[in-house]
């Protein structure tokens, strides 16, 4: 029994460790984008754009956003990270390697995902420094915020991998980003309070599981929410077991692999 642990100890840490030397290796391609495309929306949204709007949620617009330009950042690299990845190891032809390994699916989907959300968790800490350039962020609620930027990493990790294993080749990587994960970003209250929609608009932003990461974060760092947090990890800790029973099925069909 010892041994079987041990066994699979190695492989997971094998894994994680491919992972994050993968995305460091190539940082300027990884980690340095998003320091810079985060610092631009800090200048223009906040700067520019918040000095207009004024207080938001009685915080200043900069302070408002950045809890959710954070969680922006962390949710795209959690999933591209993954999603490229696996998808690299089909391409390549070198996934066979891991299969007829002796370790079960699920320590293949946890290297993978703990690598993702590794990378997601690195970004945003990237970013949070990024914004104390610009604005002063107090955090509240430590824990709230701690595990809630973590479980969100885990749950686009999770999105990341069901993505590589249904992507026949690289553009179709780039599908669910631009069409899907972009507009629920921007559509998830990032820049504004759900309080500011018509009645109808609300209801339907309440379908958006990002408007439940994003307030939950925001909550742990300004104390301010549109959503209720128990709600908010409840959603969230179900889109979790969700998708990965859906991602190990994949696995154990072989879907995407053996095809």
């Amino acid at each position: 029994m010892n041994s079987k642990l041990r066994r699979h100890s190695v492989a997971f840490n094998t894994l994680l460790i491919r992972e994050i030397r993968r995305f460091l290796r190539i940082w300027p391609q990884t980690l340095l984008p998003p320091a810079i495309t985060m610092t631009l929306y800090f200048i223009i949204f906040g700067n520019l754009i918040g000095s207009r709007i004024g207080e938001m949620g009685g915080f200043s617009y900069m302070q408002y956003i950045a809890p959710g330009i954070i969680m922006m950042a962390v949710i795209n690299n959690a999933y591209a990270n993954v999603a490229s990845s696996f998808y690299s190891a089909k391409f390549q032809s070198h996934i066979e390697e891991l299969l007829v390994a002796p370790i079960p699916n699920y320590l293949i989907l946890a290297g993978y995902v703990a690598g993702g959300t590794a990378r997601g968790l690195l970004v945003g800490l990237i970013v949070t420094i990024v914004s104390l350039f610009f604005t002063h962020i107090a955090i509240q609620h430590i824990f709230i915020t701690i595990s809630m930027v973590v479980l969100s990493a885990i749950m686009f990790a999770l999105g990341g991998f069901i993505n590589a294993i249904y992507a026949s080749s690289f553009d179709e990587i780039s599908i669910i980003p631009t069409f899907i994960l972009t507009p629920l970003t921007y559509l998830g209250g990032v820049f504004y309070s759900i309080s500011l929609l018509p009645e109808f608009w609300q209801n339907v932003s309440l379908f958006n599981p990002i408007l439940y990461m994003v307030n939950a974060f925001r909550f742990g760092m300004l104390g301010e929410s549109d959503v209720a947090i128990i709600t908010a990890f409840a959603i969230i800790l179900i889109c979790i077991i969700g998708l990965t029973s859906f991602a190990l099925h994949l696995l154990n069909k072989g879907t995407g692999i053996r095809n």
